[in-house]
C-alpha cells in the first residue's frame, strides 16, 4: 500500500524527492484542516492538504477527488488524471472520477478519450449538467460545434455560467454566427467582464474582422494588439477544430506541421493567459521525420519504435509539440544510460522493445520512455511499472525541446 502511495505521488510529480521521503513510511504529520466555510483556499494549498491525507490513507476517496480537482486547478492535468484514476479504482461505481478525468483529458487536447470518459460517467448515472461545460469543449475540439453549443447552453444552468457563456460565444463565432456570439456575450460585457472582453476580440477575429479584433484587444489587453495581430489575422483562415484550439489553448498552426502547442492553462478564465500562451507558442520549423510507432498488442498500447539500422548512435527527436513521456530517473546524464540498461536487464518482459531517451535541463538530465499517445496510456503503463517497483512520473516536453534517444540497449 505504501509503495502504491509513493508511486501515486511520483506520478503526480508535485512534491520534491525530500518531501516524498518524509511523507512515506508512516511518519507523515497529520494533514492540515480544511479552511472554515467562507475562507478561500488556493489550489496549491488544497493539493498539499490532500497529499498529506493520502500519505497516511492512500485510498481515501474524498482526498483523491480533492487532489484531482486541485491538480486540475493548478494546471497539472496529467496529475489530475492519476488522482481521479485512483479514485475510480477505490469507488468504481462512482461517475465523479470519470467526469474529472474527462475534464483533464480535454485540457490535454485529447477530446476523443475525454468523450469516452464522459460517456462512462453518463452510463454510471451522471447528469449532463455535471459535465456539459467540458464535454462541450471536447465537441468543439472535434469540430462538432452544434453539439458543443447544445452542451454550453445546458452548462448555463450549472456552477460556472460565465465560462459557459464565453465558450458558447466562441463556438458560435467558429460557426460563423457573429451576431449570435456577440449577443451571448452581452450580459458579461455589460459588467465589463475581462474574459468576455477578450472573447469579444476573438469573436471578431474568428468571423473575419481582424481590425475590429485588434481594437478590442487594445481594450482587453492594452499594449498587446501589435504582437497578437498576426494571430488575429490568421484565425479566420483555420479549420473549425484549429480555431477552437487556438482561442482556448493558444495552440497555433505551425510551419509544415500540424499544431505547435503552448502549455495549456486551466485555472479559471483560461483566456486571461492567452497572451503568454501566444508568446511561447511561436511556429516551429518543420520536424525531421520520426519513425511511426508500432503499437504492441497490450492493454495499454505502449510505444515500440523500429530499431535503427547501422551502428548504434544517439539520435535527437525534434519535439515540436508537447508529447507525454514517463520519467524513470533524473541526475547525471553520464550515468543514466547505464541505469536504464540495468532496469531493462532486471525487467526484460516489461521493458522489451522499449527505448530510453534523455532530455537535459539546467545541469541535470531526465531518463524517459515513450512517447505515449495520451495520458491514459502513460498512466496504465506506469501502473505496470509500479507493480515491478519502478517509480515512474508523467512528464511532458515543452515545444521545441530536444529529446535524445539512447543507443539500443
Amino acid at each position: 500500500m505504501l509503495r502504491q502511495l509513493a508511486f501515486s505521488l511520483c506520478a503526480a510529480a508535485i512534491l520534491p524527492a525530500s518531501a516524498h521521503a518524509q511523507y512515506i513510511g508512516g511518519n507523515a504529520p497529520p494533514p492540515p484542516l480544511a479552511p472554515p466555510p467562507g475562507v478561500a483556499e488556493s489550489p496549491s494549498a488544497a493539493l498539499a492538504r490532500h497529499i498529506r491525507t493520502l500519505a497516511g490513507s492512500p485510498r481515501d476517496y474524498n482526498a483523491l477527488l480533492g487532489a484531482g480537482k486541485a491538480a486540475l486547478d493548478t494546471g497539472d492535468a496529467e496529475a489530475a488524471i492519476g488522482f481521479y484514476g485512483r479514485a475510480g479504482e477505490v469507488n468504481p461505481a462512482s461517475w465523479v472520477p470519470k467526469i474529472g478525468q474527462g475534464a483533464a483529458l480535454v485540457q490535454l487536447l485529447d477530446p476523443g478519450s475525454a468523450m469516452q470518459a464522459f460517456d462512462t460517467a453518463q452510463r454510471l448515472g451522471a447528469r449532463p449538467l455535471s459535465f456539459a461545460l467540458d464535454r462541450g469543449l471536447a465537441y468543439d475540439l472535434l469540430g462538432d460545434q452544434a453539439r458543443a453549443q447544445a452542451d454550453y447552453r445546458i452548462a448555463l444552468g450549472g456552477t460556472d455560467p460565465n465560462e459557459a457563456r464565453r465558450r458558447l460565444a466562441l463556438s458560435l463565432a467558429v460557426s460563423g454566427r457573429r451576431a449570435e456570439a456577440l449577443t451571448a456575450l452581452d450580459p458579461l460585457l455589460a459588467r465589463r467582464d475581462p474574459g468576455a472582453l477578450r472573447a469579444r476580440a476573438f469573436v471578431l477575429a474568428l468571423t473575419g474582422d481582424p481590425d475590429g479584433a485588434r481594437s478590442a484587444v487594445n481594450v482587453a489587453l492594452p499594449g498587446l494588439a501589435g504582437s497578437m495581430d498576426p494571430f488575429l489575422r490568421r484565425l479566420a483562415t483555420l479549420r473549425p477544430a484549429e480555431k477552437v484550439a487556438a482561442v482556448h489553448f493558444g495552440v497555433i498552426p505551425g510551419s509544415g506541421q500540424a499544431l505547435a502547442s503552448a502549455t495549456p492553462r486551466t485555472v479559471g478564465d483560461r483566456l486571461g493567459n492567452l497572451d503568454q500562451l501566444l508568446r511561447s507558442g511561436e511556429p516551429q520549423p518543420p520536424p525531421a521525420p520520426v519513425p511511426a510507432p508500432v503499437i504492441a498488442a497490450t492493454p495499454y498500447a505502449r510505444p515500440v519504435y523500429p530499431r535503427p539500422s547501422g551502428p548504434p548512435a544517439a539520435s535527437a527527436v525534434p519535439a515540436s509539440r508537447p508529447r507525454i513521456w514517463l520519467q524513470l530517473a533524473s541526475g547525471d546524464p553520464a550515468t543514466l544510460p547505464a541505469q536504464f540498461r540495468r532496469l531493462k536487464d532486471r525487467n526484460r518482459d516489461l521493458l522489451s522493445g522499449i527505448d530510453g531517451y534523455l532530455v537535459q535541463e539546467a545541469g541535470r538530465a531526465r531518463l524517459l520512455i515513450g512517447p505515449f499517445r495520451n495520458a491514459a496510456d502513460a498512466r496504465t503503463f506506469a501502473d505496470d511499472l509500479g507493480s515491478a517497483d519502478i517509480a515512474a512520473s508523467s512528464w511532458t516536453n515543452a515545444p521545441g525541446q530536444q529529446v535524445t534517444k539512447l543507443p539500443p540497449q
